[in-house]
């Protein structure tokens, strides 16, 4: 039996970094793969989402978040080796980023109008760089 689009629509994302594919209303469903600027040595930021929550679940592989106060600085980061099947529901303005083995995939649902206009960064000094790189060689050997 066949369906037609509007019955179902099905996507997959195999390449690598952030990939948006399902956009309905106000939610967005993504990919988040392996990709080089998220190895733990290259990690230069974090980022916050000012107006929304982020919903990660990590399908298959290993995921680290780097998470910190909701601030207007990085004060302490903490690494959580997230869970495959587990959500993990990162606050409105906790800053946060993330490390992924090259197998990883995790599943994002955010809001659909989360964009770069409502989502700053921040640059990481040495101390923090050298600390997410510290806490990826405890958790992950």
């Amino acid at each position: 039996m066949s369906l037609s689009n509007h019955v179902l629509e099905v996507s997959e994302f195999t390449g690598e970094g952030y990939q948006p594919l399902v956009d309905f209303g106000a939610w967005r469903v993504a990919i988040l793969r392996y990709i080089a600027e998220l190895e733990p040595h290259n990690i230069t930021k974090v980022q916050r989402h000012n107006e929304t929550d982020e919903v990660f679940v990590l399908l298959e592989g290993r995921c680290i978040l780097f998470l910190s106060d909701c601030g207007d600085t990085v004060t302490n980061l903490s690494a959580v080796d997230m869970q495959p099947l587990k959500l993990y529901n990162v606050k409105r303005a906790a800053w946060h980023t993330h490390t992924l083995s090259k197998d990883a995939s995790v599943l994002i649902v955010e809001n659909q109008d989360t964009t770069y206009d409502n989502s700053p960064s921040i640059d990481l000094d040495a101390v923090q760089k050298e600390q997410l790189v510290a806490q990826t060689r405890v958790l992950w050997g």
